[in-house]
């Protein structure tokens, strides 16, 4: 299984006409598995990022040549939007993301690396996931970029930002977070805090 992230880039104001352009553009067929929504709220306010599954490559690449030769993408023109559209693969030892309700409000993390970086990273993520089960029972799904930037993106869910603070706090003190290697091969990080759309499997 792959992953998409298509984020529109547009700004509070514009949030509301894109959610209903995506909502369209997301009933076609070939659209994937919608597995959440979610517009940012610290970081870039406003953007509505959105997490798609596809069995193998060729159903990915056919809905990202769908989008290339729209016209209206997402039905993203009347929300004057920006569209990223990323692919990635799970980390091999992770479970697929699986419908729950993590309580509303999401992290949304991407680390970019250092060349050569990525094996060094899964293994420590790897060794890190048991003493930091907790901790990890928060987590949506971490993957891999295919295209672009050697980087990683994860996804956390939280009930609230005092718990995901709570939760960060203790696990680095315990020294079981961050994973081992992990933090060398980063170049820059990015966090976002975004809120979910009701309806979809992760919410």
């Amino acid at each position: 299984m792959l992953f998409e992230i298509a984020t529109l880039a547009g700004s509070v104001f514009t949030a509301k006409n894109a959610k209903k352009g995506a909502h369209r553009w997301l009933e076609d067929a070939s659209a994937g598995f919608v597995l959440g929504m979610w517009t940012t709220e610290i970081g870039p306010v406003g953007d509505l990022i959105i997490l798609r599954a596809f069995n193998d490559a060729e159903a990915l690449d056919a809905e990202r040549r769908r989008a290339l030769l729209s016209d209206d993408p997402f039905g993203s023109s009347s929300a004057h939007a920006r569209l990223t559209m990323e692919s990635y693969a799970p980390f091999p030892f992770l479970p697929e993301p699986a419908p729950r309700d993590y309580g509303g409000i999401f992290e949304l993390r991407t680390y970019h690396l250092v060349s050569g970086g990525l094996p060094a990273t899964l293994e420590g993520w790897k060794e890190a996931i048991g003493p930091a089960h907790r901790y990890i029972d928060h987590l949506v799904t971490a993957m891999y970029a295919l295209d672009g930037d050697a980087r990683i993106f994860h996804l956390w869910g939280f009930a609230s930002v005092e718990e995901r603070n709570n939760l960060r706090r203790e696990h680095y003190a315990s020294g079981v977070w961050p994973p081992r290697g992990g933090p060398e091969n980063i170049v820059h990080a990015y966090s976002t805090l975004a809120f979910a759309e009701t309806g979809y499997p992760i919410c």
